[in-house]
């Protein structure tokens, strides 16, 4: 039986040296080559923790190759907590943008796609259930 690729022990860490590929090559077209040599260097150095990580249980259920359920949970009460703090973020600096007499962009963008997506995925998983 094969195992999806998302649930490969190398998948997570690949991704994070392809992801710092990426950051480094726009940054290198926006003409910070060498900031873009440093996002590069975290991301590869983050790669090779999770590659480092062994069987640690945290590691694993990071990576994506020791989930359960037990696991599932802690992941969706962390992307709900972080989806939290990133909403906060965007409607602080949106207020902070108005307040200075802009027009609050970008912010304003960022704070309609997380309402938008939020109230379609109420609706969607409501018609699920």
């Amino acid at each position: 039986m094969r195992t999806a690729p998302h649930k490969s022990k190398r998948f997570l860490p690949l991704f994070s040296v392809f992801l710092g590929a990426v950051i480094f090559g726009a940054q290198a077209i926006g003409g910070n080559p060498g900031s873009g040599v440093v996002s590069l260097g975290i991301m590869v150095v983050f790669g090779a923790l999770l590659l480092a990580g062994g069987r640690r249980e945290t590691v694993r259920g990071l990576r994506g190759d020791g989930r359960d359920e037990r696991f599932a949970q802690i992941d969706l009460h962390a992307t709900a907590l972080s989806g939290m703090a990133v909403i906060t973020a965007v409607i602080v600096a949106f207020l902070v943008e108005m307040a200075r007499g802009h027009d609050g962009n970008p912010y304003t963008w960022l704070g309609a796609i997380g309402g938008v997506v939020y109230l379609v995925a109420v609706v969607a998983m409501r018609m699920r259930s």
